[in-house]
């Protein structure tokens, strides 16, 4: 999770969210909760557990309290929102802000902004990209694909053949989404979003050839800025003493992020056409979201046709 202070939320968000700096001090401030509050109550009095470190947002209601308070109330209303510890106050619906708040607010080192957002227009805007900012983050060694609408996470030892996999899926037109190093981040409880590095730009490195710029090769169309990962596709060197699994009976998952993903674990020798068998495994994933287990159904009518067999057996009393 990297830190975020209000100016860089504001250099982000300006023109999206509309905002007006009111009051410039304390810019530096550290947003440290990726969610917003209403001071409400404790404009009325109430701050026993009012949240700490996340920014406060002032719609018509507490903007309209605060003025029937009279002066000497409206300053004992602001002198207790700004002893939170907030990094910024946002007044929404281009409201006009009373000079006493402006002024505490420079005194207290706090920044005012004005939006001409409905209070919860500028709350949907804002949250995601808060939740993008303080999602939880790794980077792994690997290359994503998105294949049949599927992203596919191929992970290997250095040199296996990854790189060379996704691109064989792109010239059989799937996308790139990254490549060699893959940022992953957490959205909500059980989405992984995986995308390239900024400065890759979609470029791929393969062993032979050097540095190849997919989209001038082979379109726009072959590439994604970010992606879903949905199954991990672990590439190993074939080893006869190994056991692979054969019928797809048993799950194997692999947890990225405290996220716990189904893994297919494909076993390379020579002559093994690893691209089609991505495709596979991305169209295998999409029957099993439809409901259709193949290895189950299989499974279930074997078990139907030996079931004669063992009713014979059971009363077979020689």
């Amino acid at each position: 999770m990297q830190k975020l202070t209000v100016e860089t939320l504001f250099e982000d968000k300006r023109e999206v969210l509309d905002l007006e700096l009111l009051s410039g001090g304390g810019l530096d401030r550290n947003i440290e909760a990726p969610t917003l509050s209403s001071p409400g109550l404790v404009l009325t009095g109430y701050d026993g557990r009012a949240p700490r470190g996340r920014l406060q947002v002032m719609g018509e209601t507490e903007m309209s309290f605060l003025r029937s308070r009279g002066p000497q109330g409206m300053q004992e209303s602001l002198d207790r929102l700004f002893a939170l510890d907030m990094p910024a106050l946002v007044v929404t619906k281009a409201m006009e802000v009373p000079g006493p708040l402006l002024e505490t607010a420079r005194r207290r080192g706090v920044p005012v902004f004005r939006t001409s957002l409905k209070t919860g227009e500028f709350y949907r805007r804002i949250q995601p990209y808060l939740e993008s900012m303080f999602a939880p983050t790794t980077t792994l060694h690997g290359s994503m694909a998105d294949v049949y609408g599927v992203g596919l996470l191929i992970v290997g030892r250095s040199g296996i053949g990854k790189s060379e996999c996704v691109l064989d899926l792109v010239e059989r037109g799937h996308r790139l989404v990254a490549d060699d190093l893959v940022y992953v981040s957490r959205r909500g409880n059980d989405v992984l979003i995986a995308r390239g590095h900024e400065l890759q730009r979609h470029h791929m490195e393969i062993r032979g050839v050097g540095i190849v710029d997919i989209p001038s090769l082979f379109g726009i169309r072959s590439i994604r800025q970010q992606k879903r990962i949905e199954v991990v596709v672990r590439l190993v060197d074939w080893n006869e003493k190994d056991a692979y699994e054969r019928t797809g009976l048993e799950l194997e998952l692999v947890e990225i992020l405290d996220v716990k993903l189904p893994q297919a674990t494909i076993p390379l020798n020579p002559g093994k056409n690893v691209t089609v068998i991505a495709e596979v495994i991305a169209m295998n994933h999409l029957l099993k979201y439809s409901g259709v287990h193949t290895a189950e159904r299989f499974n279930a009518s074997l078990q139907a046709a030996m079931r004669p067999v063992r009713d014979y057996l059971e009363q077979d009393y020689e």
